[in-house]
């Protein structure tokens, strides 16, 4: 049955990439944000509420982005290069089935670690008797998770067709760019040049706007304390539809690859 093999891939690489230690990320997160606590006030009194709820949510980010790109782009590729994906479709598997599992077991892996570093993230606040918005953190970390999602489709999609480090290039200027393609628009239109106009809307077009999925600062501010269901839902909508297209990309691409 299709679900139960997409289910043995995704539990595959869910483990796999437990046995490389890569939880132990976590437990790097705890650190940093624990020194944070204490080193971070000394240098912005008057705002060391802001910087240390601000802090938290960037590394957070950071942290699980890097995972996912160098685990993302590898999940294929690695198969590829070191031949093993021979014996994975010499097996009664589709390769959409491949793909599917294999972007299902990262997600996995990127829900653990957004759940867990929350999770710190929260207690380290409490403990410390920091204001903070819980639900708008709560709202930021599902939209965080949804983000990293749609960035590991970006990562495996580039990591069936290029190499590696090329793969990790792109993934990380994709996301780069993605998060100001609202602003390429503006600059667009603020250039007064045709081509560069339409060169910018291309570009909207074609790239995730990621700022959609980035709900840091409203956590940050406490922005979402009743939020706009409406625009969340919208927003909800569009990762995962881009999503799944960037998954039929890599589909149609790793199909017609000859190994």
């Amino acid at each position: 049955m299709t679900i139960n093999r997409i289910f043995v891939i995704a539990k595959n690489v869910f483990q796999e990439v437990v046995r490389d230690r890569i939880l132990y990320i976590i437990g790097f997160y705890t650190l940093i944000f624990g020194v944070s606590l204490r080193v971070l006030p000394e240098f912005a009194a008057s705002t060391e509420n802001k910087m240390l709820l601000d802090f938290g949510m960037v590394a957070m980010s950071v942290i699980i982005l890097i995972v996912t790109i160098f685990i993302g782009t590898g999940l294929i590729n690695k198969e590829i290069e070191k031949r093993t994906i021979l014996v994975l479709v010499a097996k009664p598997i589709s390769r959409s089935e491949i793909i599917t599992g294999k972007f299902l077991g990262l997600s996995a892996v990127i829900a653990v670690l957004v759940t867990s570093m929350t999770g710190i993230y929260l207690l380290f606040l409490q403990i410390a008797n920091i204001p903070h918005p819980t639900v708008s953190i709560l709202i930021a970390a599902v939209f965080l998770f949804l983000q990293l999602s749609l960035i590991a489709a970006v990562a495996i999609t580039f990591g069936v067709f290029t190499s590696s480090l090329l793969a990790i290039v792109l993934t990380f200027a994709v996301y780069l760019m993605g998060n100001i393609t609202q602003d390429l628009v503006q600059f667009g239109r603020l250039s007064h040049n045709p081509i560069i106009q339409i060169f910018a809307q291309i570009l909207y077009l074609i790239l995730p706007d990621l700022s959609r999925l980035d709900l840091k600062n409203d956590a940050v501010y406490g922005l979402h304390a009743l939020p706009d269901f409406t625009a969340l839902t919208i927003n909800l909508g569009y990762g995962l539809i881009y999503s799944v297209m960037l998954l039929a990309i890599a589909i149609f691409i790793f199909s017609r690859r000859e190994f």
